[in-house]
């Protein structure tokens, strides 16, 4: 029975969906004015875990996350880098797919870009206004009037007269209330802008991505994902203005990442402590960046270290070491007690942790079954755990190749030169040479480089 921790409730909720065998699911993606960090790849490997273990189990997913290719933020980077706006988003979307393959993150269903979608956006904000939740400030600008919605606040638990109270709200004469937010925005000299009922100009950001689940999943769906910090304001904008507009539920449920932080800070690109995922990349291979972020449950606050990437590191290259050399098998071993742990781990709120310690379990099985000379065992119990890492994203390569990879690898020595200096030994070997032999060990060696000597012959991997 799947639960789902839901933010709206602040609960584990037993999951149903409002159409059954089917889920409908929307998630906030990238603003793309600059090139992705961990923080976003957190987002894309939370939510494509989910996506890929509700299809492993039977439902059909519609997953939508969505691109905001028009904000302040891309305005600005692109007058600061003289670059028209639609060359500077169109170049960051082609990296954040480069960086989502590099961390095989499966594509969505759909991935709709705000500046696509403007019709739907202009008749949710007329909608609204006819609907008397909405006005037209003295600027021109259109904002969403939060005094009209009784249920502002019930997402993120806060208290609207403590909001207005506050300091964070920043006072705007144009606006009725300090807490009525842009649904439209004039265009300004030179800026980007299209044609709306209230002149030229662009959408508020809230407005994009309600506009867009809306179209594409129905007025009321499943899920709503995001990063935590999207919660207040940007989410609980979204059902206001949603809800009013629809007169209906907006999403059942709430899934919201933790932080990844850096000496217990939020990694964010504000505070300047961020690391790009291309810029991880160079030290780590894809799938261990993956599994670091399976280590932790997906709402819980995650620490970056290059000590918990090279742990990430130790962790797969023992399961990759359990399965190596076993011959492939289409039967999966039968063995309901690993199993009925994943999905169990798996159905509480996706606690991957719990996962991935069935999968060391099993992985211990395939060894004491290569011990015992059971290669038919090891080969479906290998099938098995193969079949529960595939909607974690993980043990997708051959072991050969994920030993011999050095893609993260700065030791000086090609994949080439290893197999060489290797076949160079097994001569020394071979002519009793064994000061040469162990010369040749001592550098591999020296170069993180781990050789073993089997029956089958001499195998290697980079330490």
């Amino acid at each position: 029975m799947l639960k789902i921790y839901n933010s709206l409730s602040n609960k584990k909720e037993t999951f149903t969906p409002i159409e059954a065998g089917k889920i409908r699911m929307y998630v906030c993606g990238m603003t793309v004015y600059d090139y992705c960090h961990l923080g976003h790849a957190r987002v894309m490997i939370a939510f494509d875990v989910v996506y890929r273990y509700l299809s492993s189990i039977g439902y059909d997913v519609t997953y939508v996350r969505n691109i905001t290719d028009i904000d302040d933020k891309i305005i600005a980077r692109s007058n600061e880098n003289a670059e028209p706006f639609l060359d500077l988003v169109e170049r960051f979307i082609a990296a954040m797919h480069e960086d989502e393959k590099a961390l095989g993150v499966k594509a969505p269903t759909h991935e709709p870009r705000a500046t696509q979608n403007m019709p739907a956006i202009i008749n949710m904000i007329s909608t609204l206004i006819d609907k008397g939740y909405a006005y037209q400030g003295e600027t021109g600008d259109v904002y969403y009037d939060v005094s009209q919605f009784t249920d502002y606040g019930k997402l993120s638990g806060r208290n609207t007269d403590d909001l207005r109270s506050g300091e964070r709200i920043a006072v705007n004469d144009d606006k009725q209330d300090p807490l009525d937010f842009v649904l439209w925005k004039m265009a300004k000299l030179d800026e980007p802008a299209w044609d709306s009922p209230w002149g030229k100009g662009r959408p508020g950001w809230h407005i994009e991505c309600s506009a867009m689940s809306t179209s594409l999943l129905g007025n009321h769906f499943d899920i709503h994902g995001g990063g935590h910090d999207l919660q207040f304001p940007h989410h609980e904008n979204e059902i206001a203005q949603s809800e009013a507009c629809t007169g209906e539920t907006f999403a059942n449920y709430w899934m919201h990442n933790g932080f990844i932080r850096i000496d217990e800070e939020k990694m964010s690109k504000s505070l300047g402590n961020f690391f790009t995922i291309r810029e991880v990349l160079e030290k780590y291979k894809a799938e261990e960046i993956r599994y670091f972020m399976l280590t932790s449950q997906y709402r819980s606050p995650l620490n970056y270290s290059d000590k918990q990437l090279d742990s990430a590191r130790a962790s797969l290259n023992r399961l990759y070491t359990a399965i190596r050399g076993v011959a492939d098998s289409d039967t999966p071993a039968e063995l309901p007690e690993y199993s009925q742990r994943y999905h169990n781990a798996m159905q509480d709120d996706f606690n991957t942790p719990e996962a991935l310690a069935v999968l060391f379990d099993l992985a211990k099985e395939i060894n004491q079954s290569k011990q015992a000379g059971d290669d038919s065992k090891a080969a479906q119990i290998t099938a098995l755990l193969k079949q529960l890492a595939e909607p974690l994203g993980l043990l997708n390569q051959d072991p050969e190749d994920w030993f011999k990879s050095s893609d993260s690898s700065d030791d000086g020595l090609s994949d080439d030169d290893i197999e060489q200096l290797i076949s160079q030994r097994k001569q020394a070997r071979e002519d009793k040479n064994w000061a040469e032999a162990d010369r040749i060990r001592d550098l591999l060696k020296q170069h993180q480089i781990i050789i073993e000597d089997g029956a089958g012959g001499t195998t290697w991997r980079r330490g």
